[in-house]
């Protein structure tokens, strides 16, 4: 008899367990490849998340999938692929499960595919050769690469069986799992959005992101609609004083100095960023040929996509 645990059961872990023994959260994407014949295949996937997000010199997500899987063999065969984040329309969650079927050959699950293929950004950066082609109705695209040399997969194959030793991360995992490291290239974003982005985010526009959670009954994907979300502003008491900034700043670097407007605008940063944040000013100072930041530069250093401005 299971018993209750300070209210709680205790429920047993199997296979698929994000799925079967819990209720997780998770992205509803397609995962875009091509096949044998350069035709573009879509897999519908949401065991998809960031995983490089700062310190290195690109920016990285992690993709788990079936080892036998279209998508597993294209990406192992080609290392591309695209990730597309679909809106939550009642018609392209219907089509992701009719994509996330297993067994079906690209020719079969793309007949009569319902979303509009295009090409994307390396597409059109390189002619010479080929890519997977990315979604229209897709709020935002992440177009990948393998990074193959991870983990020591490299030399991982395209095969009918997988036999140990596998890798601990990155390719062949297991015998049915694969792990894909995916070094991002390119963010494609709808206008709408983008704009979002640069110029400030609202409650009112930010994409309808849909929210799944998994195959559960032998009978049905269950998934949310997305629904407008709440802002919860950032508590005035937990940031730290206009003086350890200074104290701080002035021991960053010896070339570089802060006026105390310019550290005014650290003030929220919590405690354990503050060191990075500075490093990273300083950086973007000596590469612009500045000594002085004030406040003027910090506006030009908080804007994280300025450059996409001009």
């Amino acid at each position: 008899m299971n018993e209750n645990i300070n209210g709680f059961k205790n429920l047993r872990i199997v296979d698929n367990f994000y799925q079967t023994s819990s209720f997780f959260p998770m992205p509803t994407t397609e995962i875009g490849t091509l096949n044998e014949d350069g035709k573009t295949n879509l897999g519908s996937y949401s065991l998809c998340f960031p995983y490089y997000i700062a310190g290195k010199d690109y920016y990285a997500m992690i993709l788990c999938c079936r080892n036998s899987s279209n998508t597993a063999k294209n990406i192992l065969r080609t290392g591309k692929c695209s990730i597309n984040f679909i809106t939550d329309e009642r018609k392209y969650f219907k089509e992701a499960v009719r994509l996330g079927y297993p067994g079906e050959t690209t020719d079969e699950k793309m007949k009569d595919c319902l979303f509009t293929l295009v090409d994307g950004k390396r597409a059109q950066d390189n002619k010479e050769e080929k890519y997977p082609k990315i979604i229209a109705e897709a709020f935002q695209v992440f177009e990948c690469t393998w990074v193959r040399d991870l983990d020591g997969a490299e030399n991982d194959k395209v095969q009918d069986e997988y036999l140990p030793p596998y890798h601990q991360f990155n390719g062949i995992t297991s015998q049915h799992d694969a792990h894909f490291i995916l070094k991002i290239d390119n963010i494609l974003m709808k206008p709408k959005y983008y704009d979002a982005i640069i110029n400030g985010v609202n409650s009112w526009n930010f994409p309808n992101v849909p929210v799944d959670y998994g195959y559960r009954d032998n009978k049905n994907f269950w998934y949310t609609k997305f629904k407008k979300p709440n802002a919860e502003p950032i508590p005035k008491n937990k940031g730290i004083s206009l003086d350890t900034v200074k104290y701080a700043a002035s021991r960053i670097d010896p070339e570089i100095k802060f006026t105390d407007e310019a550290c005014m605008k650290l003030v929220k940063v919590p405690r354990v960023f503050l060191n990075t944040v500075l490093k990273g000013c300083v950086s973007w100072a000596k590469e612009n040929n500045i000594n002085l930041i004030t406040e003027k530069e910090m506006d030009i250093i908080q804007d994280k996509r300025n450059s996409e401005k001009k």
